[in-house]
């Protein structure tokens, strides 16, 4: 579509490349042209030239703003940990060390062998998770074998099928891990009685699960969830937990297990699908609250999601979530988060975290783990998680570029799978982690120097002094292009609206002739004190913006007060008491992806040309027009104004030509093509 976008998120990306594909083709479909060809091209980045390249592809649509960047203007609580050790019952542990050595069988027939190492993970993610979840993928692995035993040849899909139904995550996972086909063979008599005895061993392990109703972790889970009420209370904060898990029936079990001990109608879900009943009576009674409002979007996912946090932060107390939740809602009113299964994807547990820990959280939030005291393997993932990322205590937790020092947090995660696989005694297992850790250090220090030397070359004293500003005489912060919004609806409407500059809101008396807006309040911050927010695109904004392009403007002299600027800018000073001639022009882009830009331009009574950057900043000043005639010698303008027309359409063609490159060759059925021609006003 041939519109502005703009994607924003308050966590890391997860590094996820098909991921990061979906995202960037929402802002631009041309960037990386179709998907198998990004997957082709970069599904291993196996070189720094790769990978460079496509960090370059990524400058004109990512831009990273650090947390630590903004710590002096925004408020930031802490993160208090708090560990929750356990100890499994006898059977737990035989039920553990049974599907362990099962695992690392040299030749699995249940685990199709272009995905062993991805399987392996997922089950041990489940067998760690809880008895119900290990069962129910040892009954899929069974079923798969008596399906081969048939001659079935859709084994592998319904396999992952079967699976993905309770772990959400693995599509996600499929397309991060080498993919390979497995070709159907004929089974020998050896293959078939080998085939028998590996479902005699499933079902065997499967009884096992079957016959354990209740789990140590579960019971430790109730004395964290006391103890984490314990500590909210301490703080003043709302006795609200989201309980994470990567298993949808470890969610049912907890489901039970707290409903039996007392928190039965405190509990609301939060999964892939939403589709249970107290979720669908959620949605029914949200539908109607909100009838005829702008709440409801029309996608039942995107609503659903939405009556299930506001049903959590108004009626529930725990929210019982898979990793569905970690992404895309916000839960600052909630201090408590649960992982109740442990990710070793360090930016995956960040996102979990960050759905509470973020920008407006009132309270330090309070984060449970839970430590099995009898793997030492699990022990040493936690220390790493805990002390080299420093992702569960501190103001910021995980910080920037200490998530940054991993280039994926699926690499990440195999190395740490591989472990769990290849090591069975505890001196194994130290050893192997040692080496990880002094990899880690090495990385850390590395992104950390790094980060400290952009930051001396980049940091602009300017955007500093900007935000102190911000900060002390604003109660609420806007962006650059909301703050010219809110001046050019201030002049277009200033007959029509009444306008509250303190709190950035208006009263829309009378609409504008011909526009179907309702009269009201209208508000251009975050602050929910107007009926309706006010934003660029809406059709008030857009009818205010095509006015105002639409008028001609005389010349005109004019006085820009520096001292009446609340903000201070080196750039500007040495032209305070000096005077010249200035024109703005706006040069249009038609084509698939129509664009407007302001070109300036201005020059001194010496002659000195002015860097267009410091001319845009003089428009951020108070200015009023003076008396006298305006005789403005254009011709002298009309140099830079033209070089600058040029350049800007050099940079154009050639991000189009580049952005063009990869779909033009995969395209099969003819050329594609976008271009963009340039009209001035």
């Amino acid at each position: 579509m041939n519109a502005p976008k703009i994607l924003l998120t308050a966590t890391p990306l997860q590094n996820s490349l098909m991921g990061l594909y979906g995202l960037v083709s929402l802002i631009d479909d041309f960037t990386f042209g179709d998907a198998k060809s990004f997957r082709a091209k970069y599904a291993r980045l196996t070189g720094d030239d790769q990978f460079d390249e496509l960090k370059q592809r990524l400058q004109a649509v990512c831009h990273r703003t650090l947390r630590r960047q903004v710590l002096e203007y925004i408020r930031y609580t802490n993160r208090i940990p708090i560990t929750q050790e356990f100890v499994p019952t006898a059977a737990e542990q035989a039920l553990y060390d049974m599907v362990s050595e099962y695992l690392r069988r040299p030749s699995l027939h249940a685990l199709p062998s272009s995905q062993r190492t991805l399987m392996t993970l997922i089950m041990r993610k489940l067998l760690a998770s809880s008895t119900f979840a290990i069962a129910g993928a040892l009954d899929s692995l069974a079923r798969k074998l008596e399906r081969q035993l048939k001659q079935d040849t859709d084994l592998r899909s319904k396999l992952e099928e079967e699976l993905a139904e309770d772990y959400e995550e693995f599509d996600e996972l499929a397309d991060e891990w080498p993919e390979g086909n497995d070709q159907p063979e004929l089974l020998s008599p050896e293959d078939v009685n080998a085939i028998k005895r590996e479902i005699s061993d499933l079902r065997e392990f499967r009884d096992l699960a079957v016959s354990i109703s209740e789990n140590a972790k579960g019971q430790a889970l109730l004395s964290a969830l006391s103890a984490g009420f314990a500590k909210t209370r301490e703080l003043g904060a709302a006795q609200k937990a989201i309980i994470f898990t990567e298993s949808r029936r470890t969610q049912e079990y907890l489901v039970r297990l707290l409903s039996d001990n007392g928190y039965g109608d405190q509990l609301v879900l939060f999964n892939g699908s939403n589709t249970d009943a107290q979720s669908k009576q959620i949605y029914d009674s949200w539908l109607k609250k909100h009838q005829g409002s702008d709440r409801i979007t029309g996608s039942r996912t995107a609503d659903i999601r939405a009556a299930l946090v506001e049903y959590f932060r108004q009626s529930a107390s725990i929210m019982i979530a898979t990793e569905a939740a970690a992404e895309g809602i916000n839960l600052q009113f909630c201090s408590i988060v649960v992982n109740y299964d442990l990710p070793w994807n360090p930016q995956r547990i960040e996102q979990r975290i960050g759905r509470c820990h973020r920008y407006g959280q009132l309270y330090d939030v309070v984060v449970v783990n839970f430590l099995n005291k009898s793997n030492a393997a699990d022990q040493r993932v936690y220390e790493l998680l805990a002390e080299k990322f420093q992702l569960f205590s501190g103001v910021f937790g995980a910080s920037d570029e200490v998530l940054g020092s991993i280039e994926s947090g699926v690499e990440f995660e195999k190395r740490i799978a591989s472990i769990y696989q290849n090591c069975r005694t505890s001196e194994e297992i130290e050893s192997e982690f040692s080496q990880l850790r002094g990899e880690m250090d090495e990385n850390i220090s590395a992104a950390m120097e790094d980060t400290r030397r952009k930051l001396l070359e980049n940091f602009d004293a300017e955007v500093h002094d900007r935000l102190k500003i911000n900060l002390d005489k604003s109660k609420e912060y806007i962006g650059r292009y909301e703050r010219m919004l809110w001046a050019v609806t201030r002049h277009e409407l200033r007959d029509r609206a009444q306008f509250d500059d303190e709190h950035l809101t208006f009263t829309l008396k009378e609409p504008p002739g011909g526009l179907a807006v309702p009269a009201g309040g209208y508000g251009i911050a975050k602050n929910g004190l107007s009926e309706h927010r006010y934003r660029l695109g809406h059709p008030l904004a857009q009818h205010v913006i095509e006015r105002a392009k639409g008028r001609t403007l005389e010349a005109a002299s004019l006085a820009f007060d520096y001292s009446a600027w609340p903000a201070k800018a080196v750039s500007i000073e040495p032209l305070v008491g000096r005077g010249g001639i200035l024109a703005a022009r706006c040069l249009s882009f038609s084509g698939f992806d129509a664009q407007d830009h302001i070109l300036f331009a201005a020059m001194t009574d010496e002659g000195e040309l002015i860097e267009e950057d410091v001319v845009r900043r003089l428009f951020d000043m108070p200015c009023r027009i003076t008396d006298g005639v305006a005789t403005i010698d254009h011709f002298r303008l009309e140099a830079p104004l033209a070089a600058r027309e040029e350049a800007l359409t050099e940079a154009l063609k050639r991000q189009n030509a580049e952005w063009f490159l990869p779909r033009a060759r995969s395209s099969k059925g003819g050329r594609r093509t976008r271009s963009s021609q340039p009209r001035r006003n």
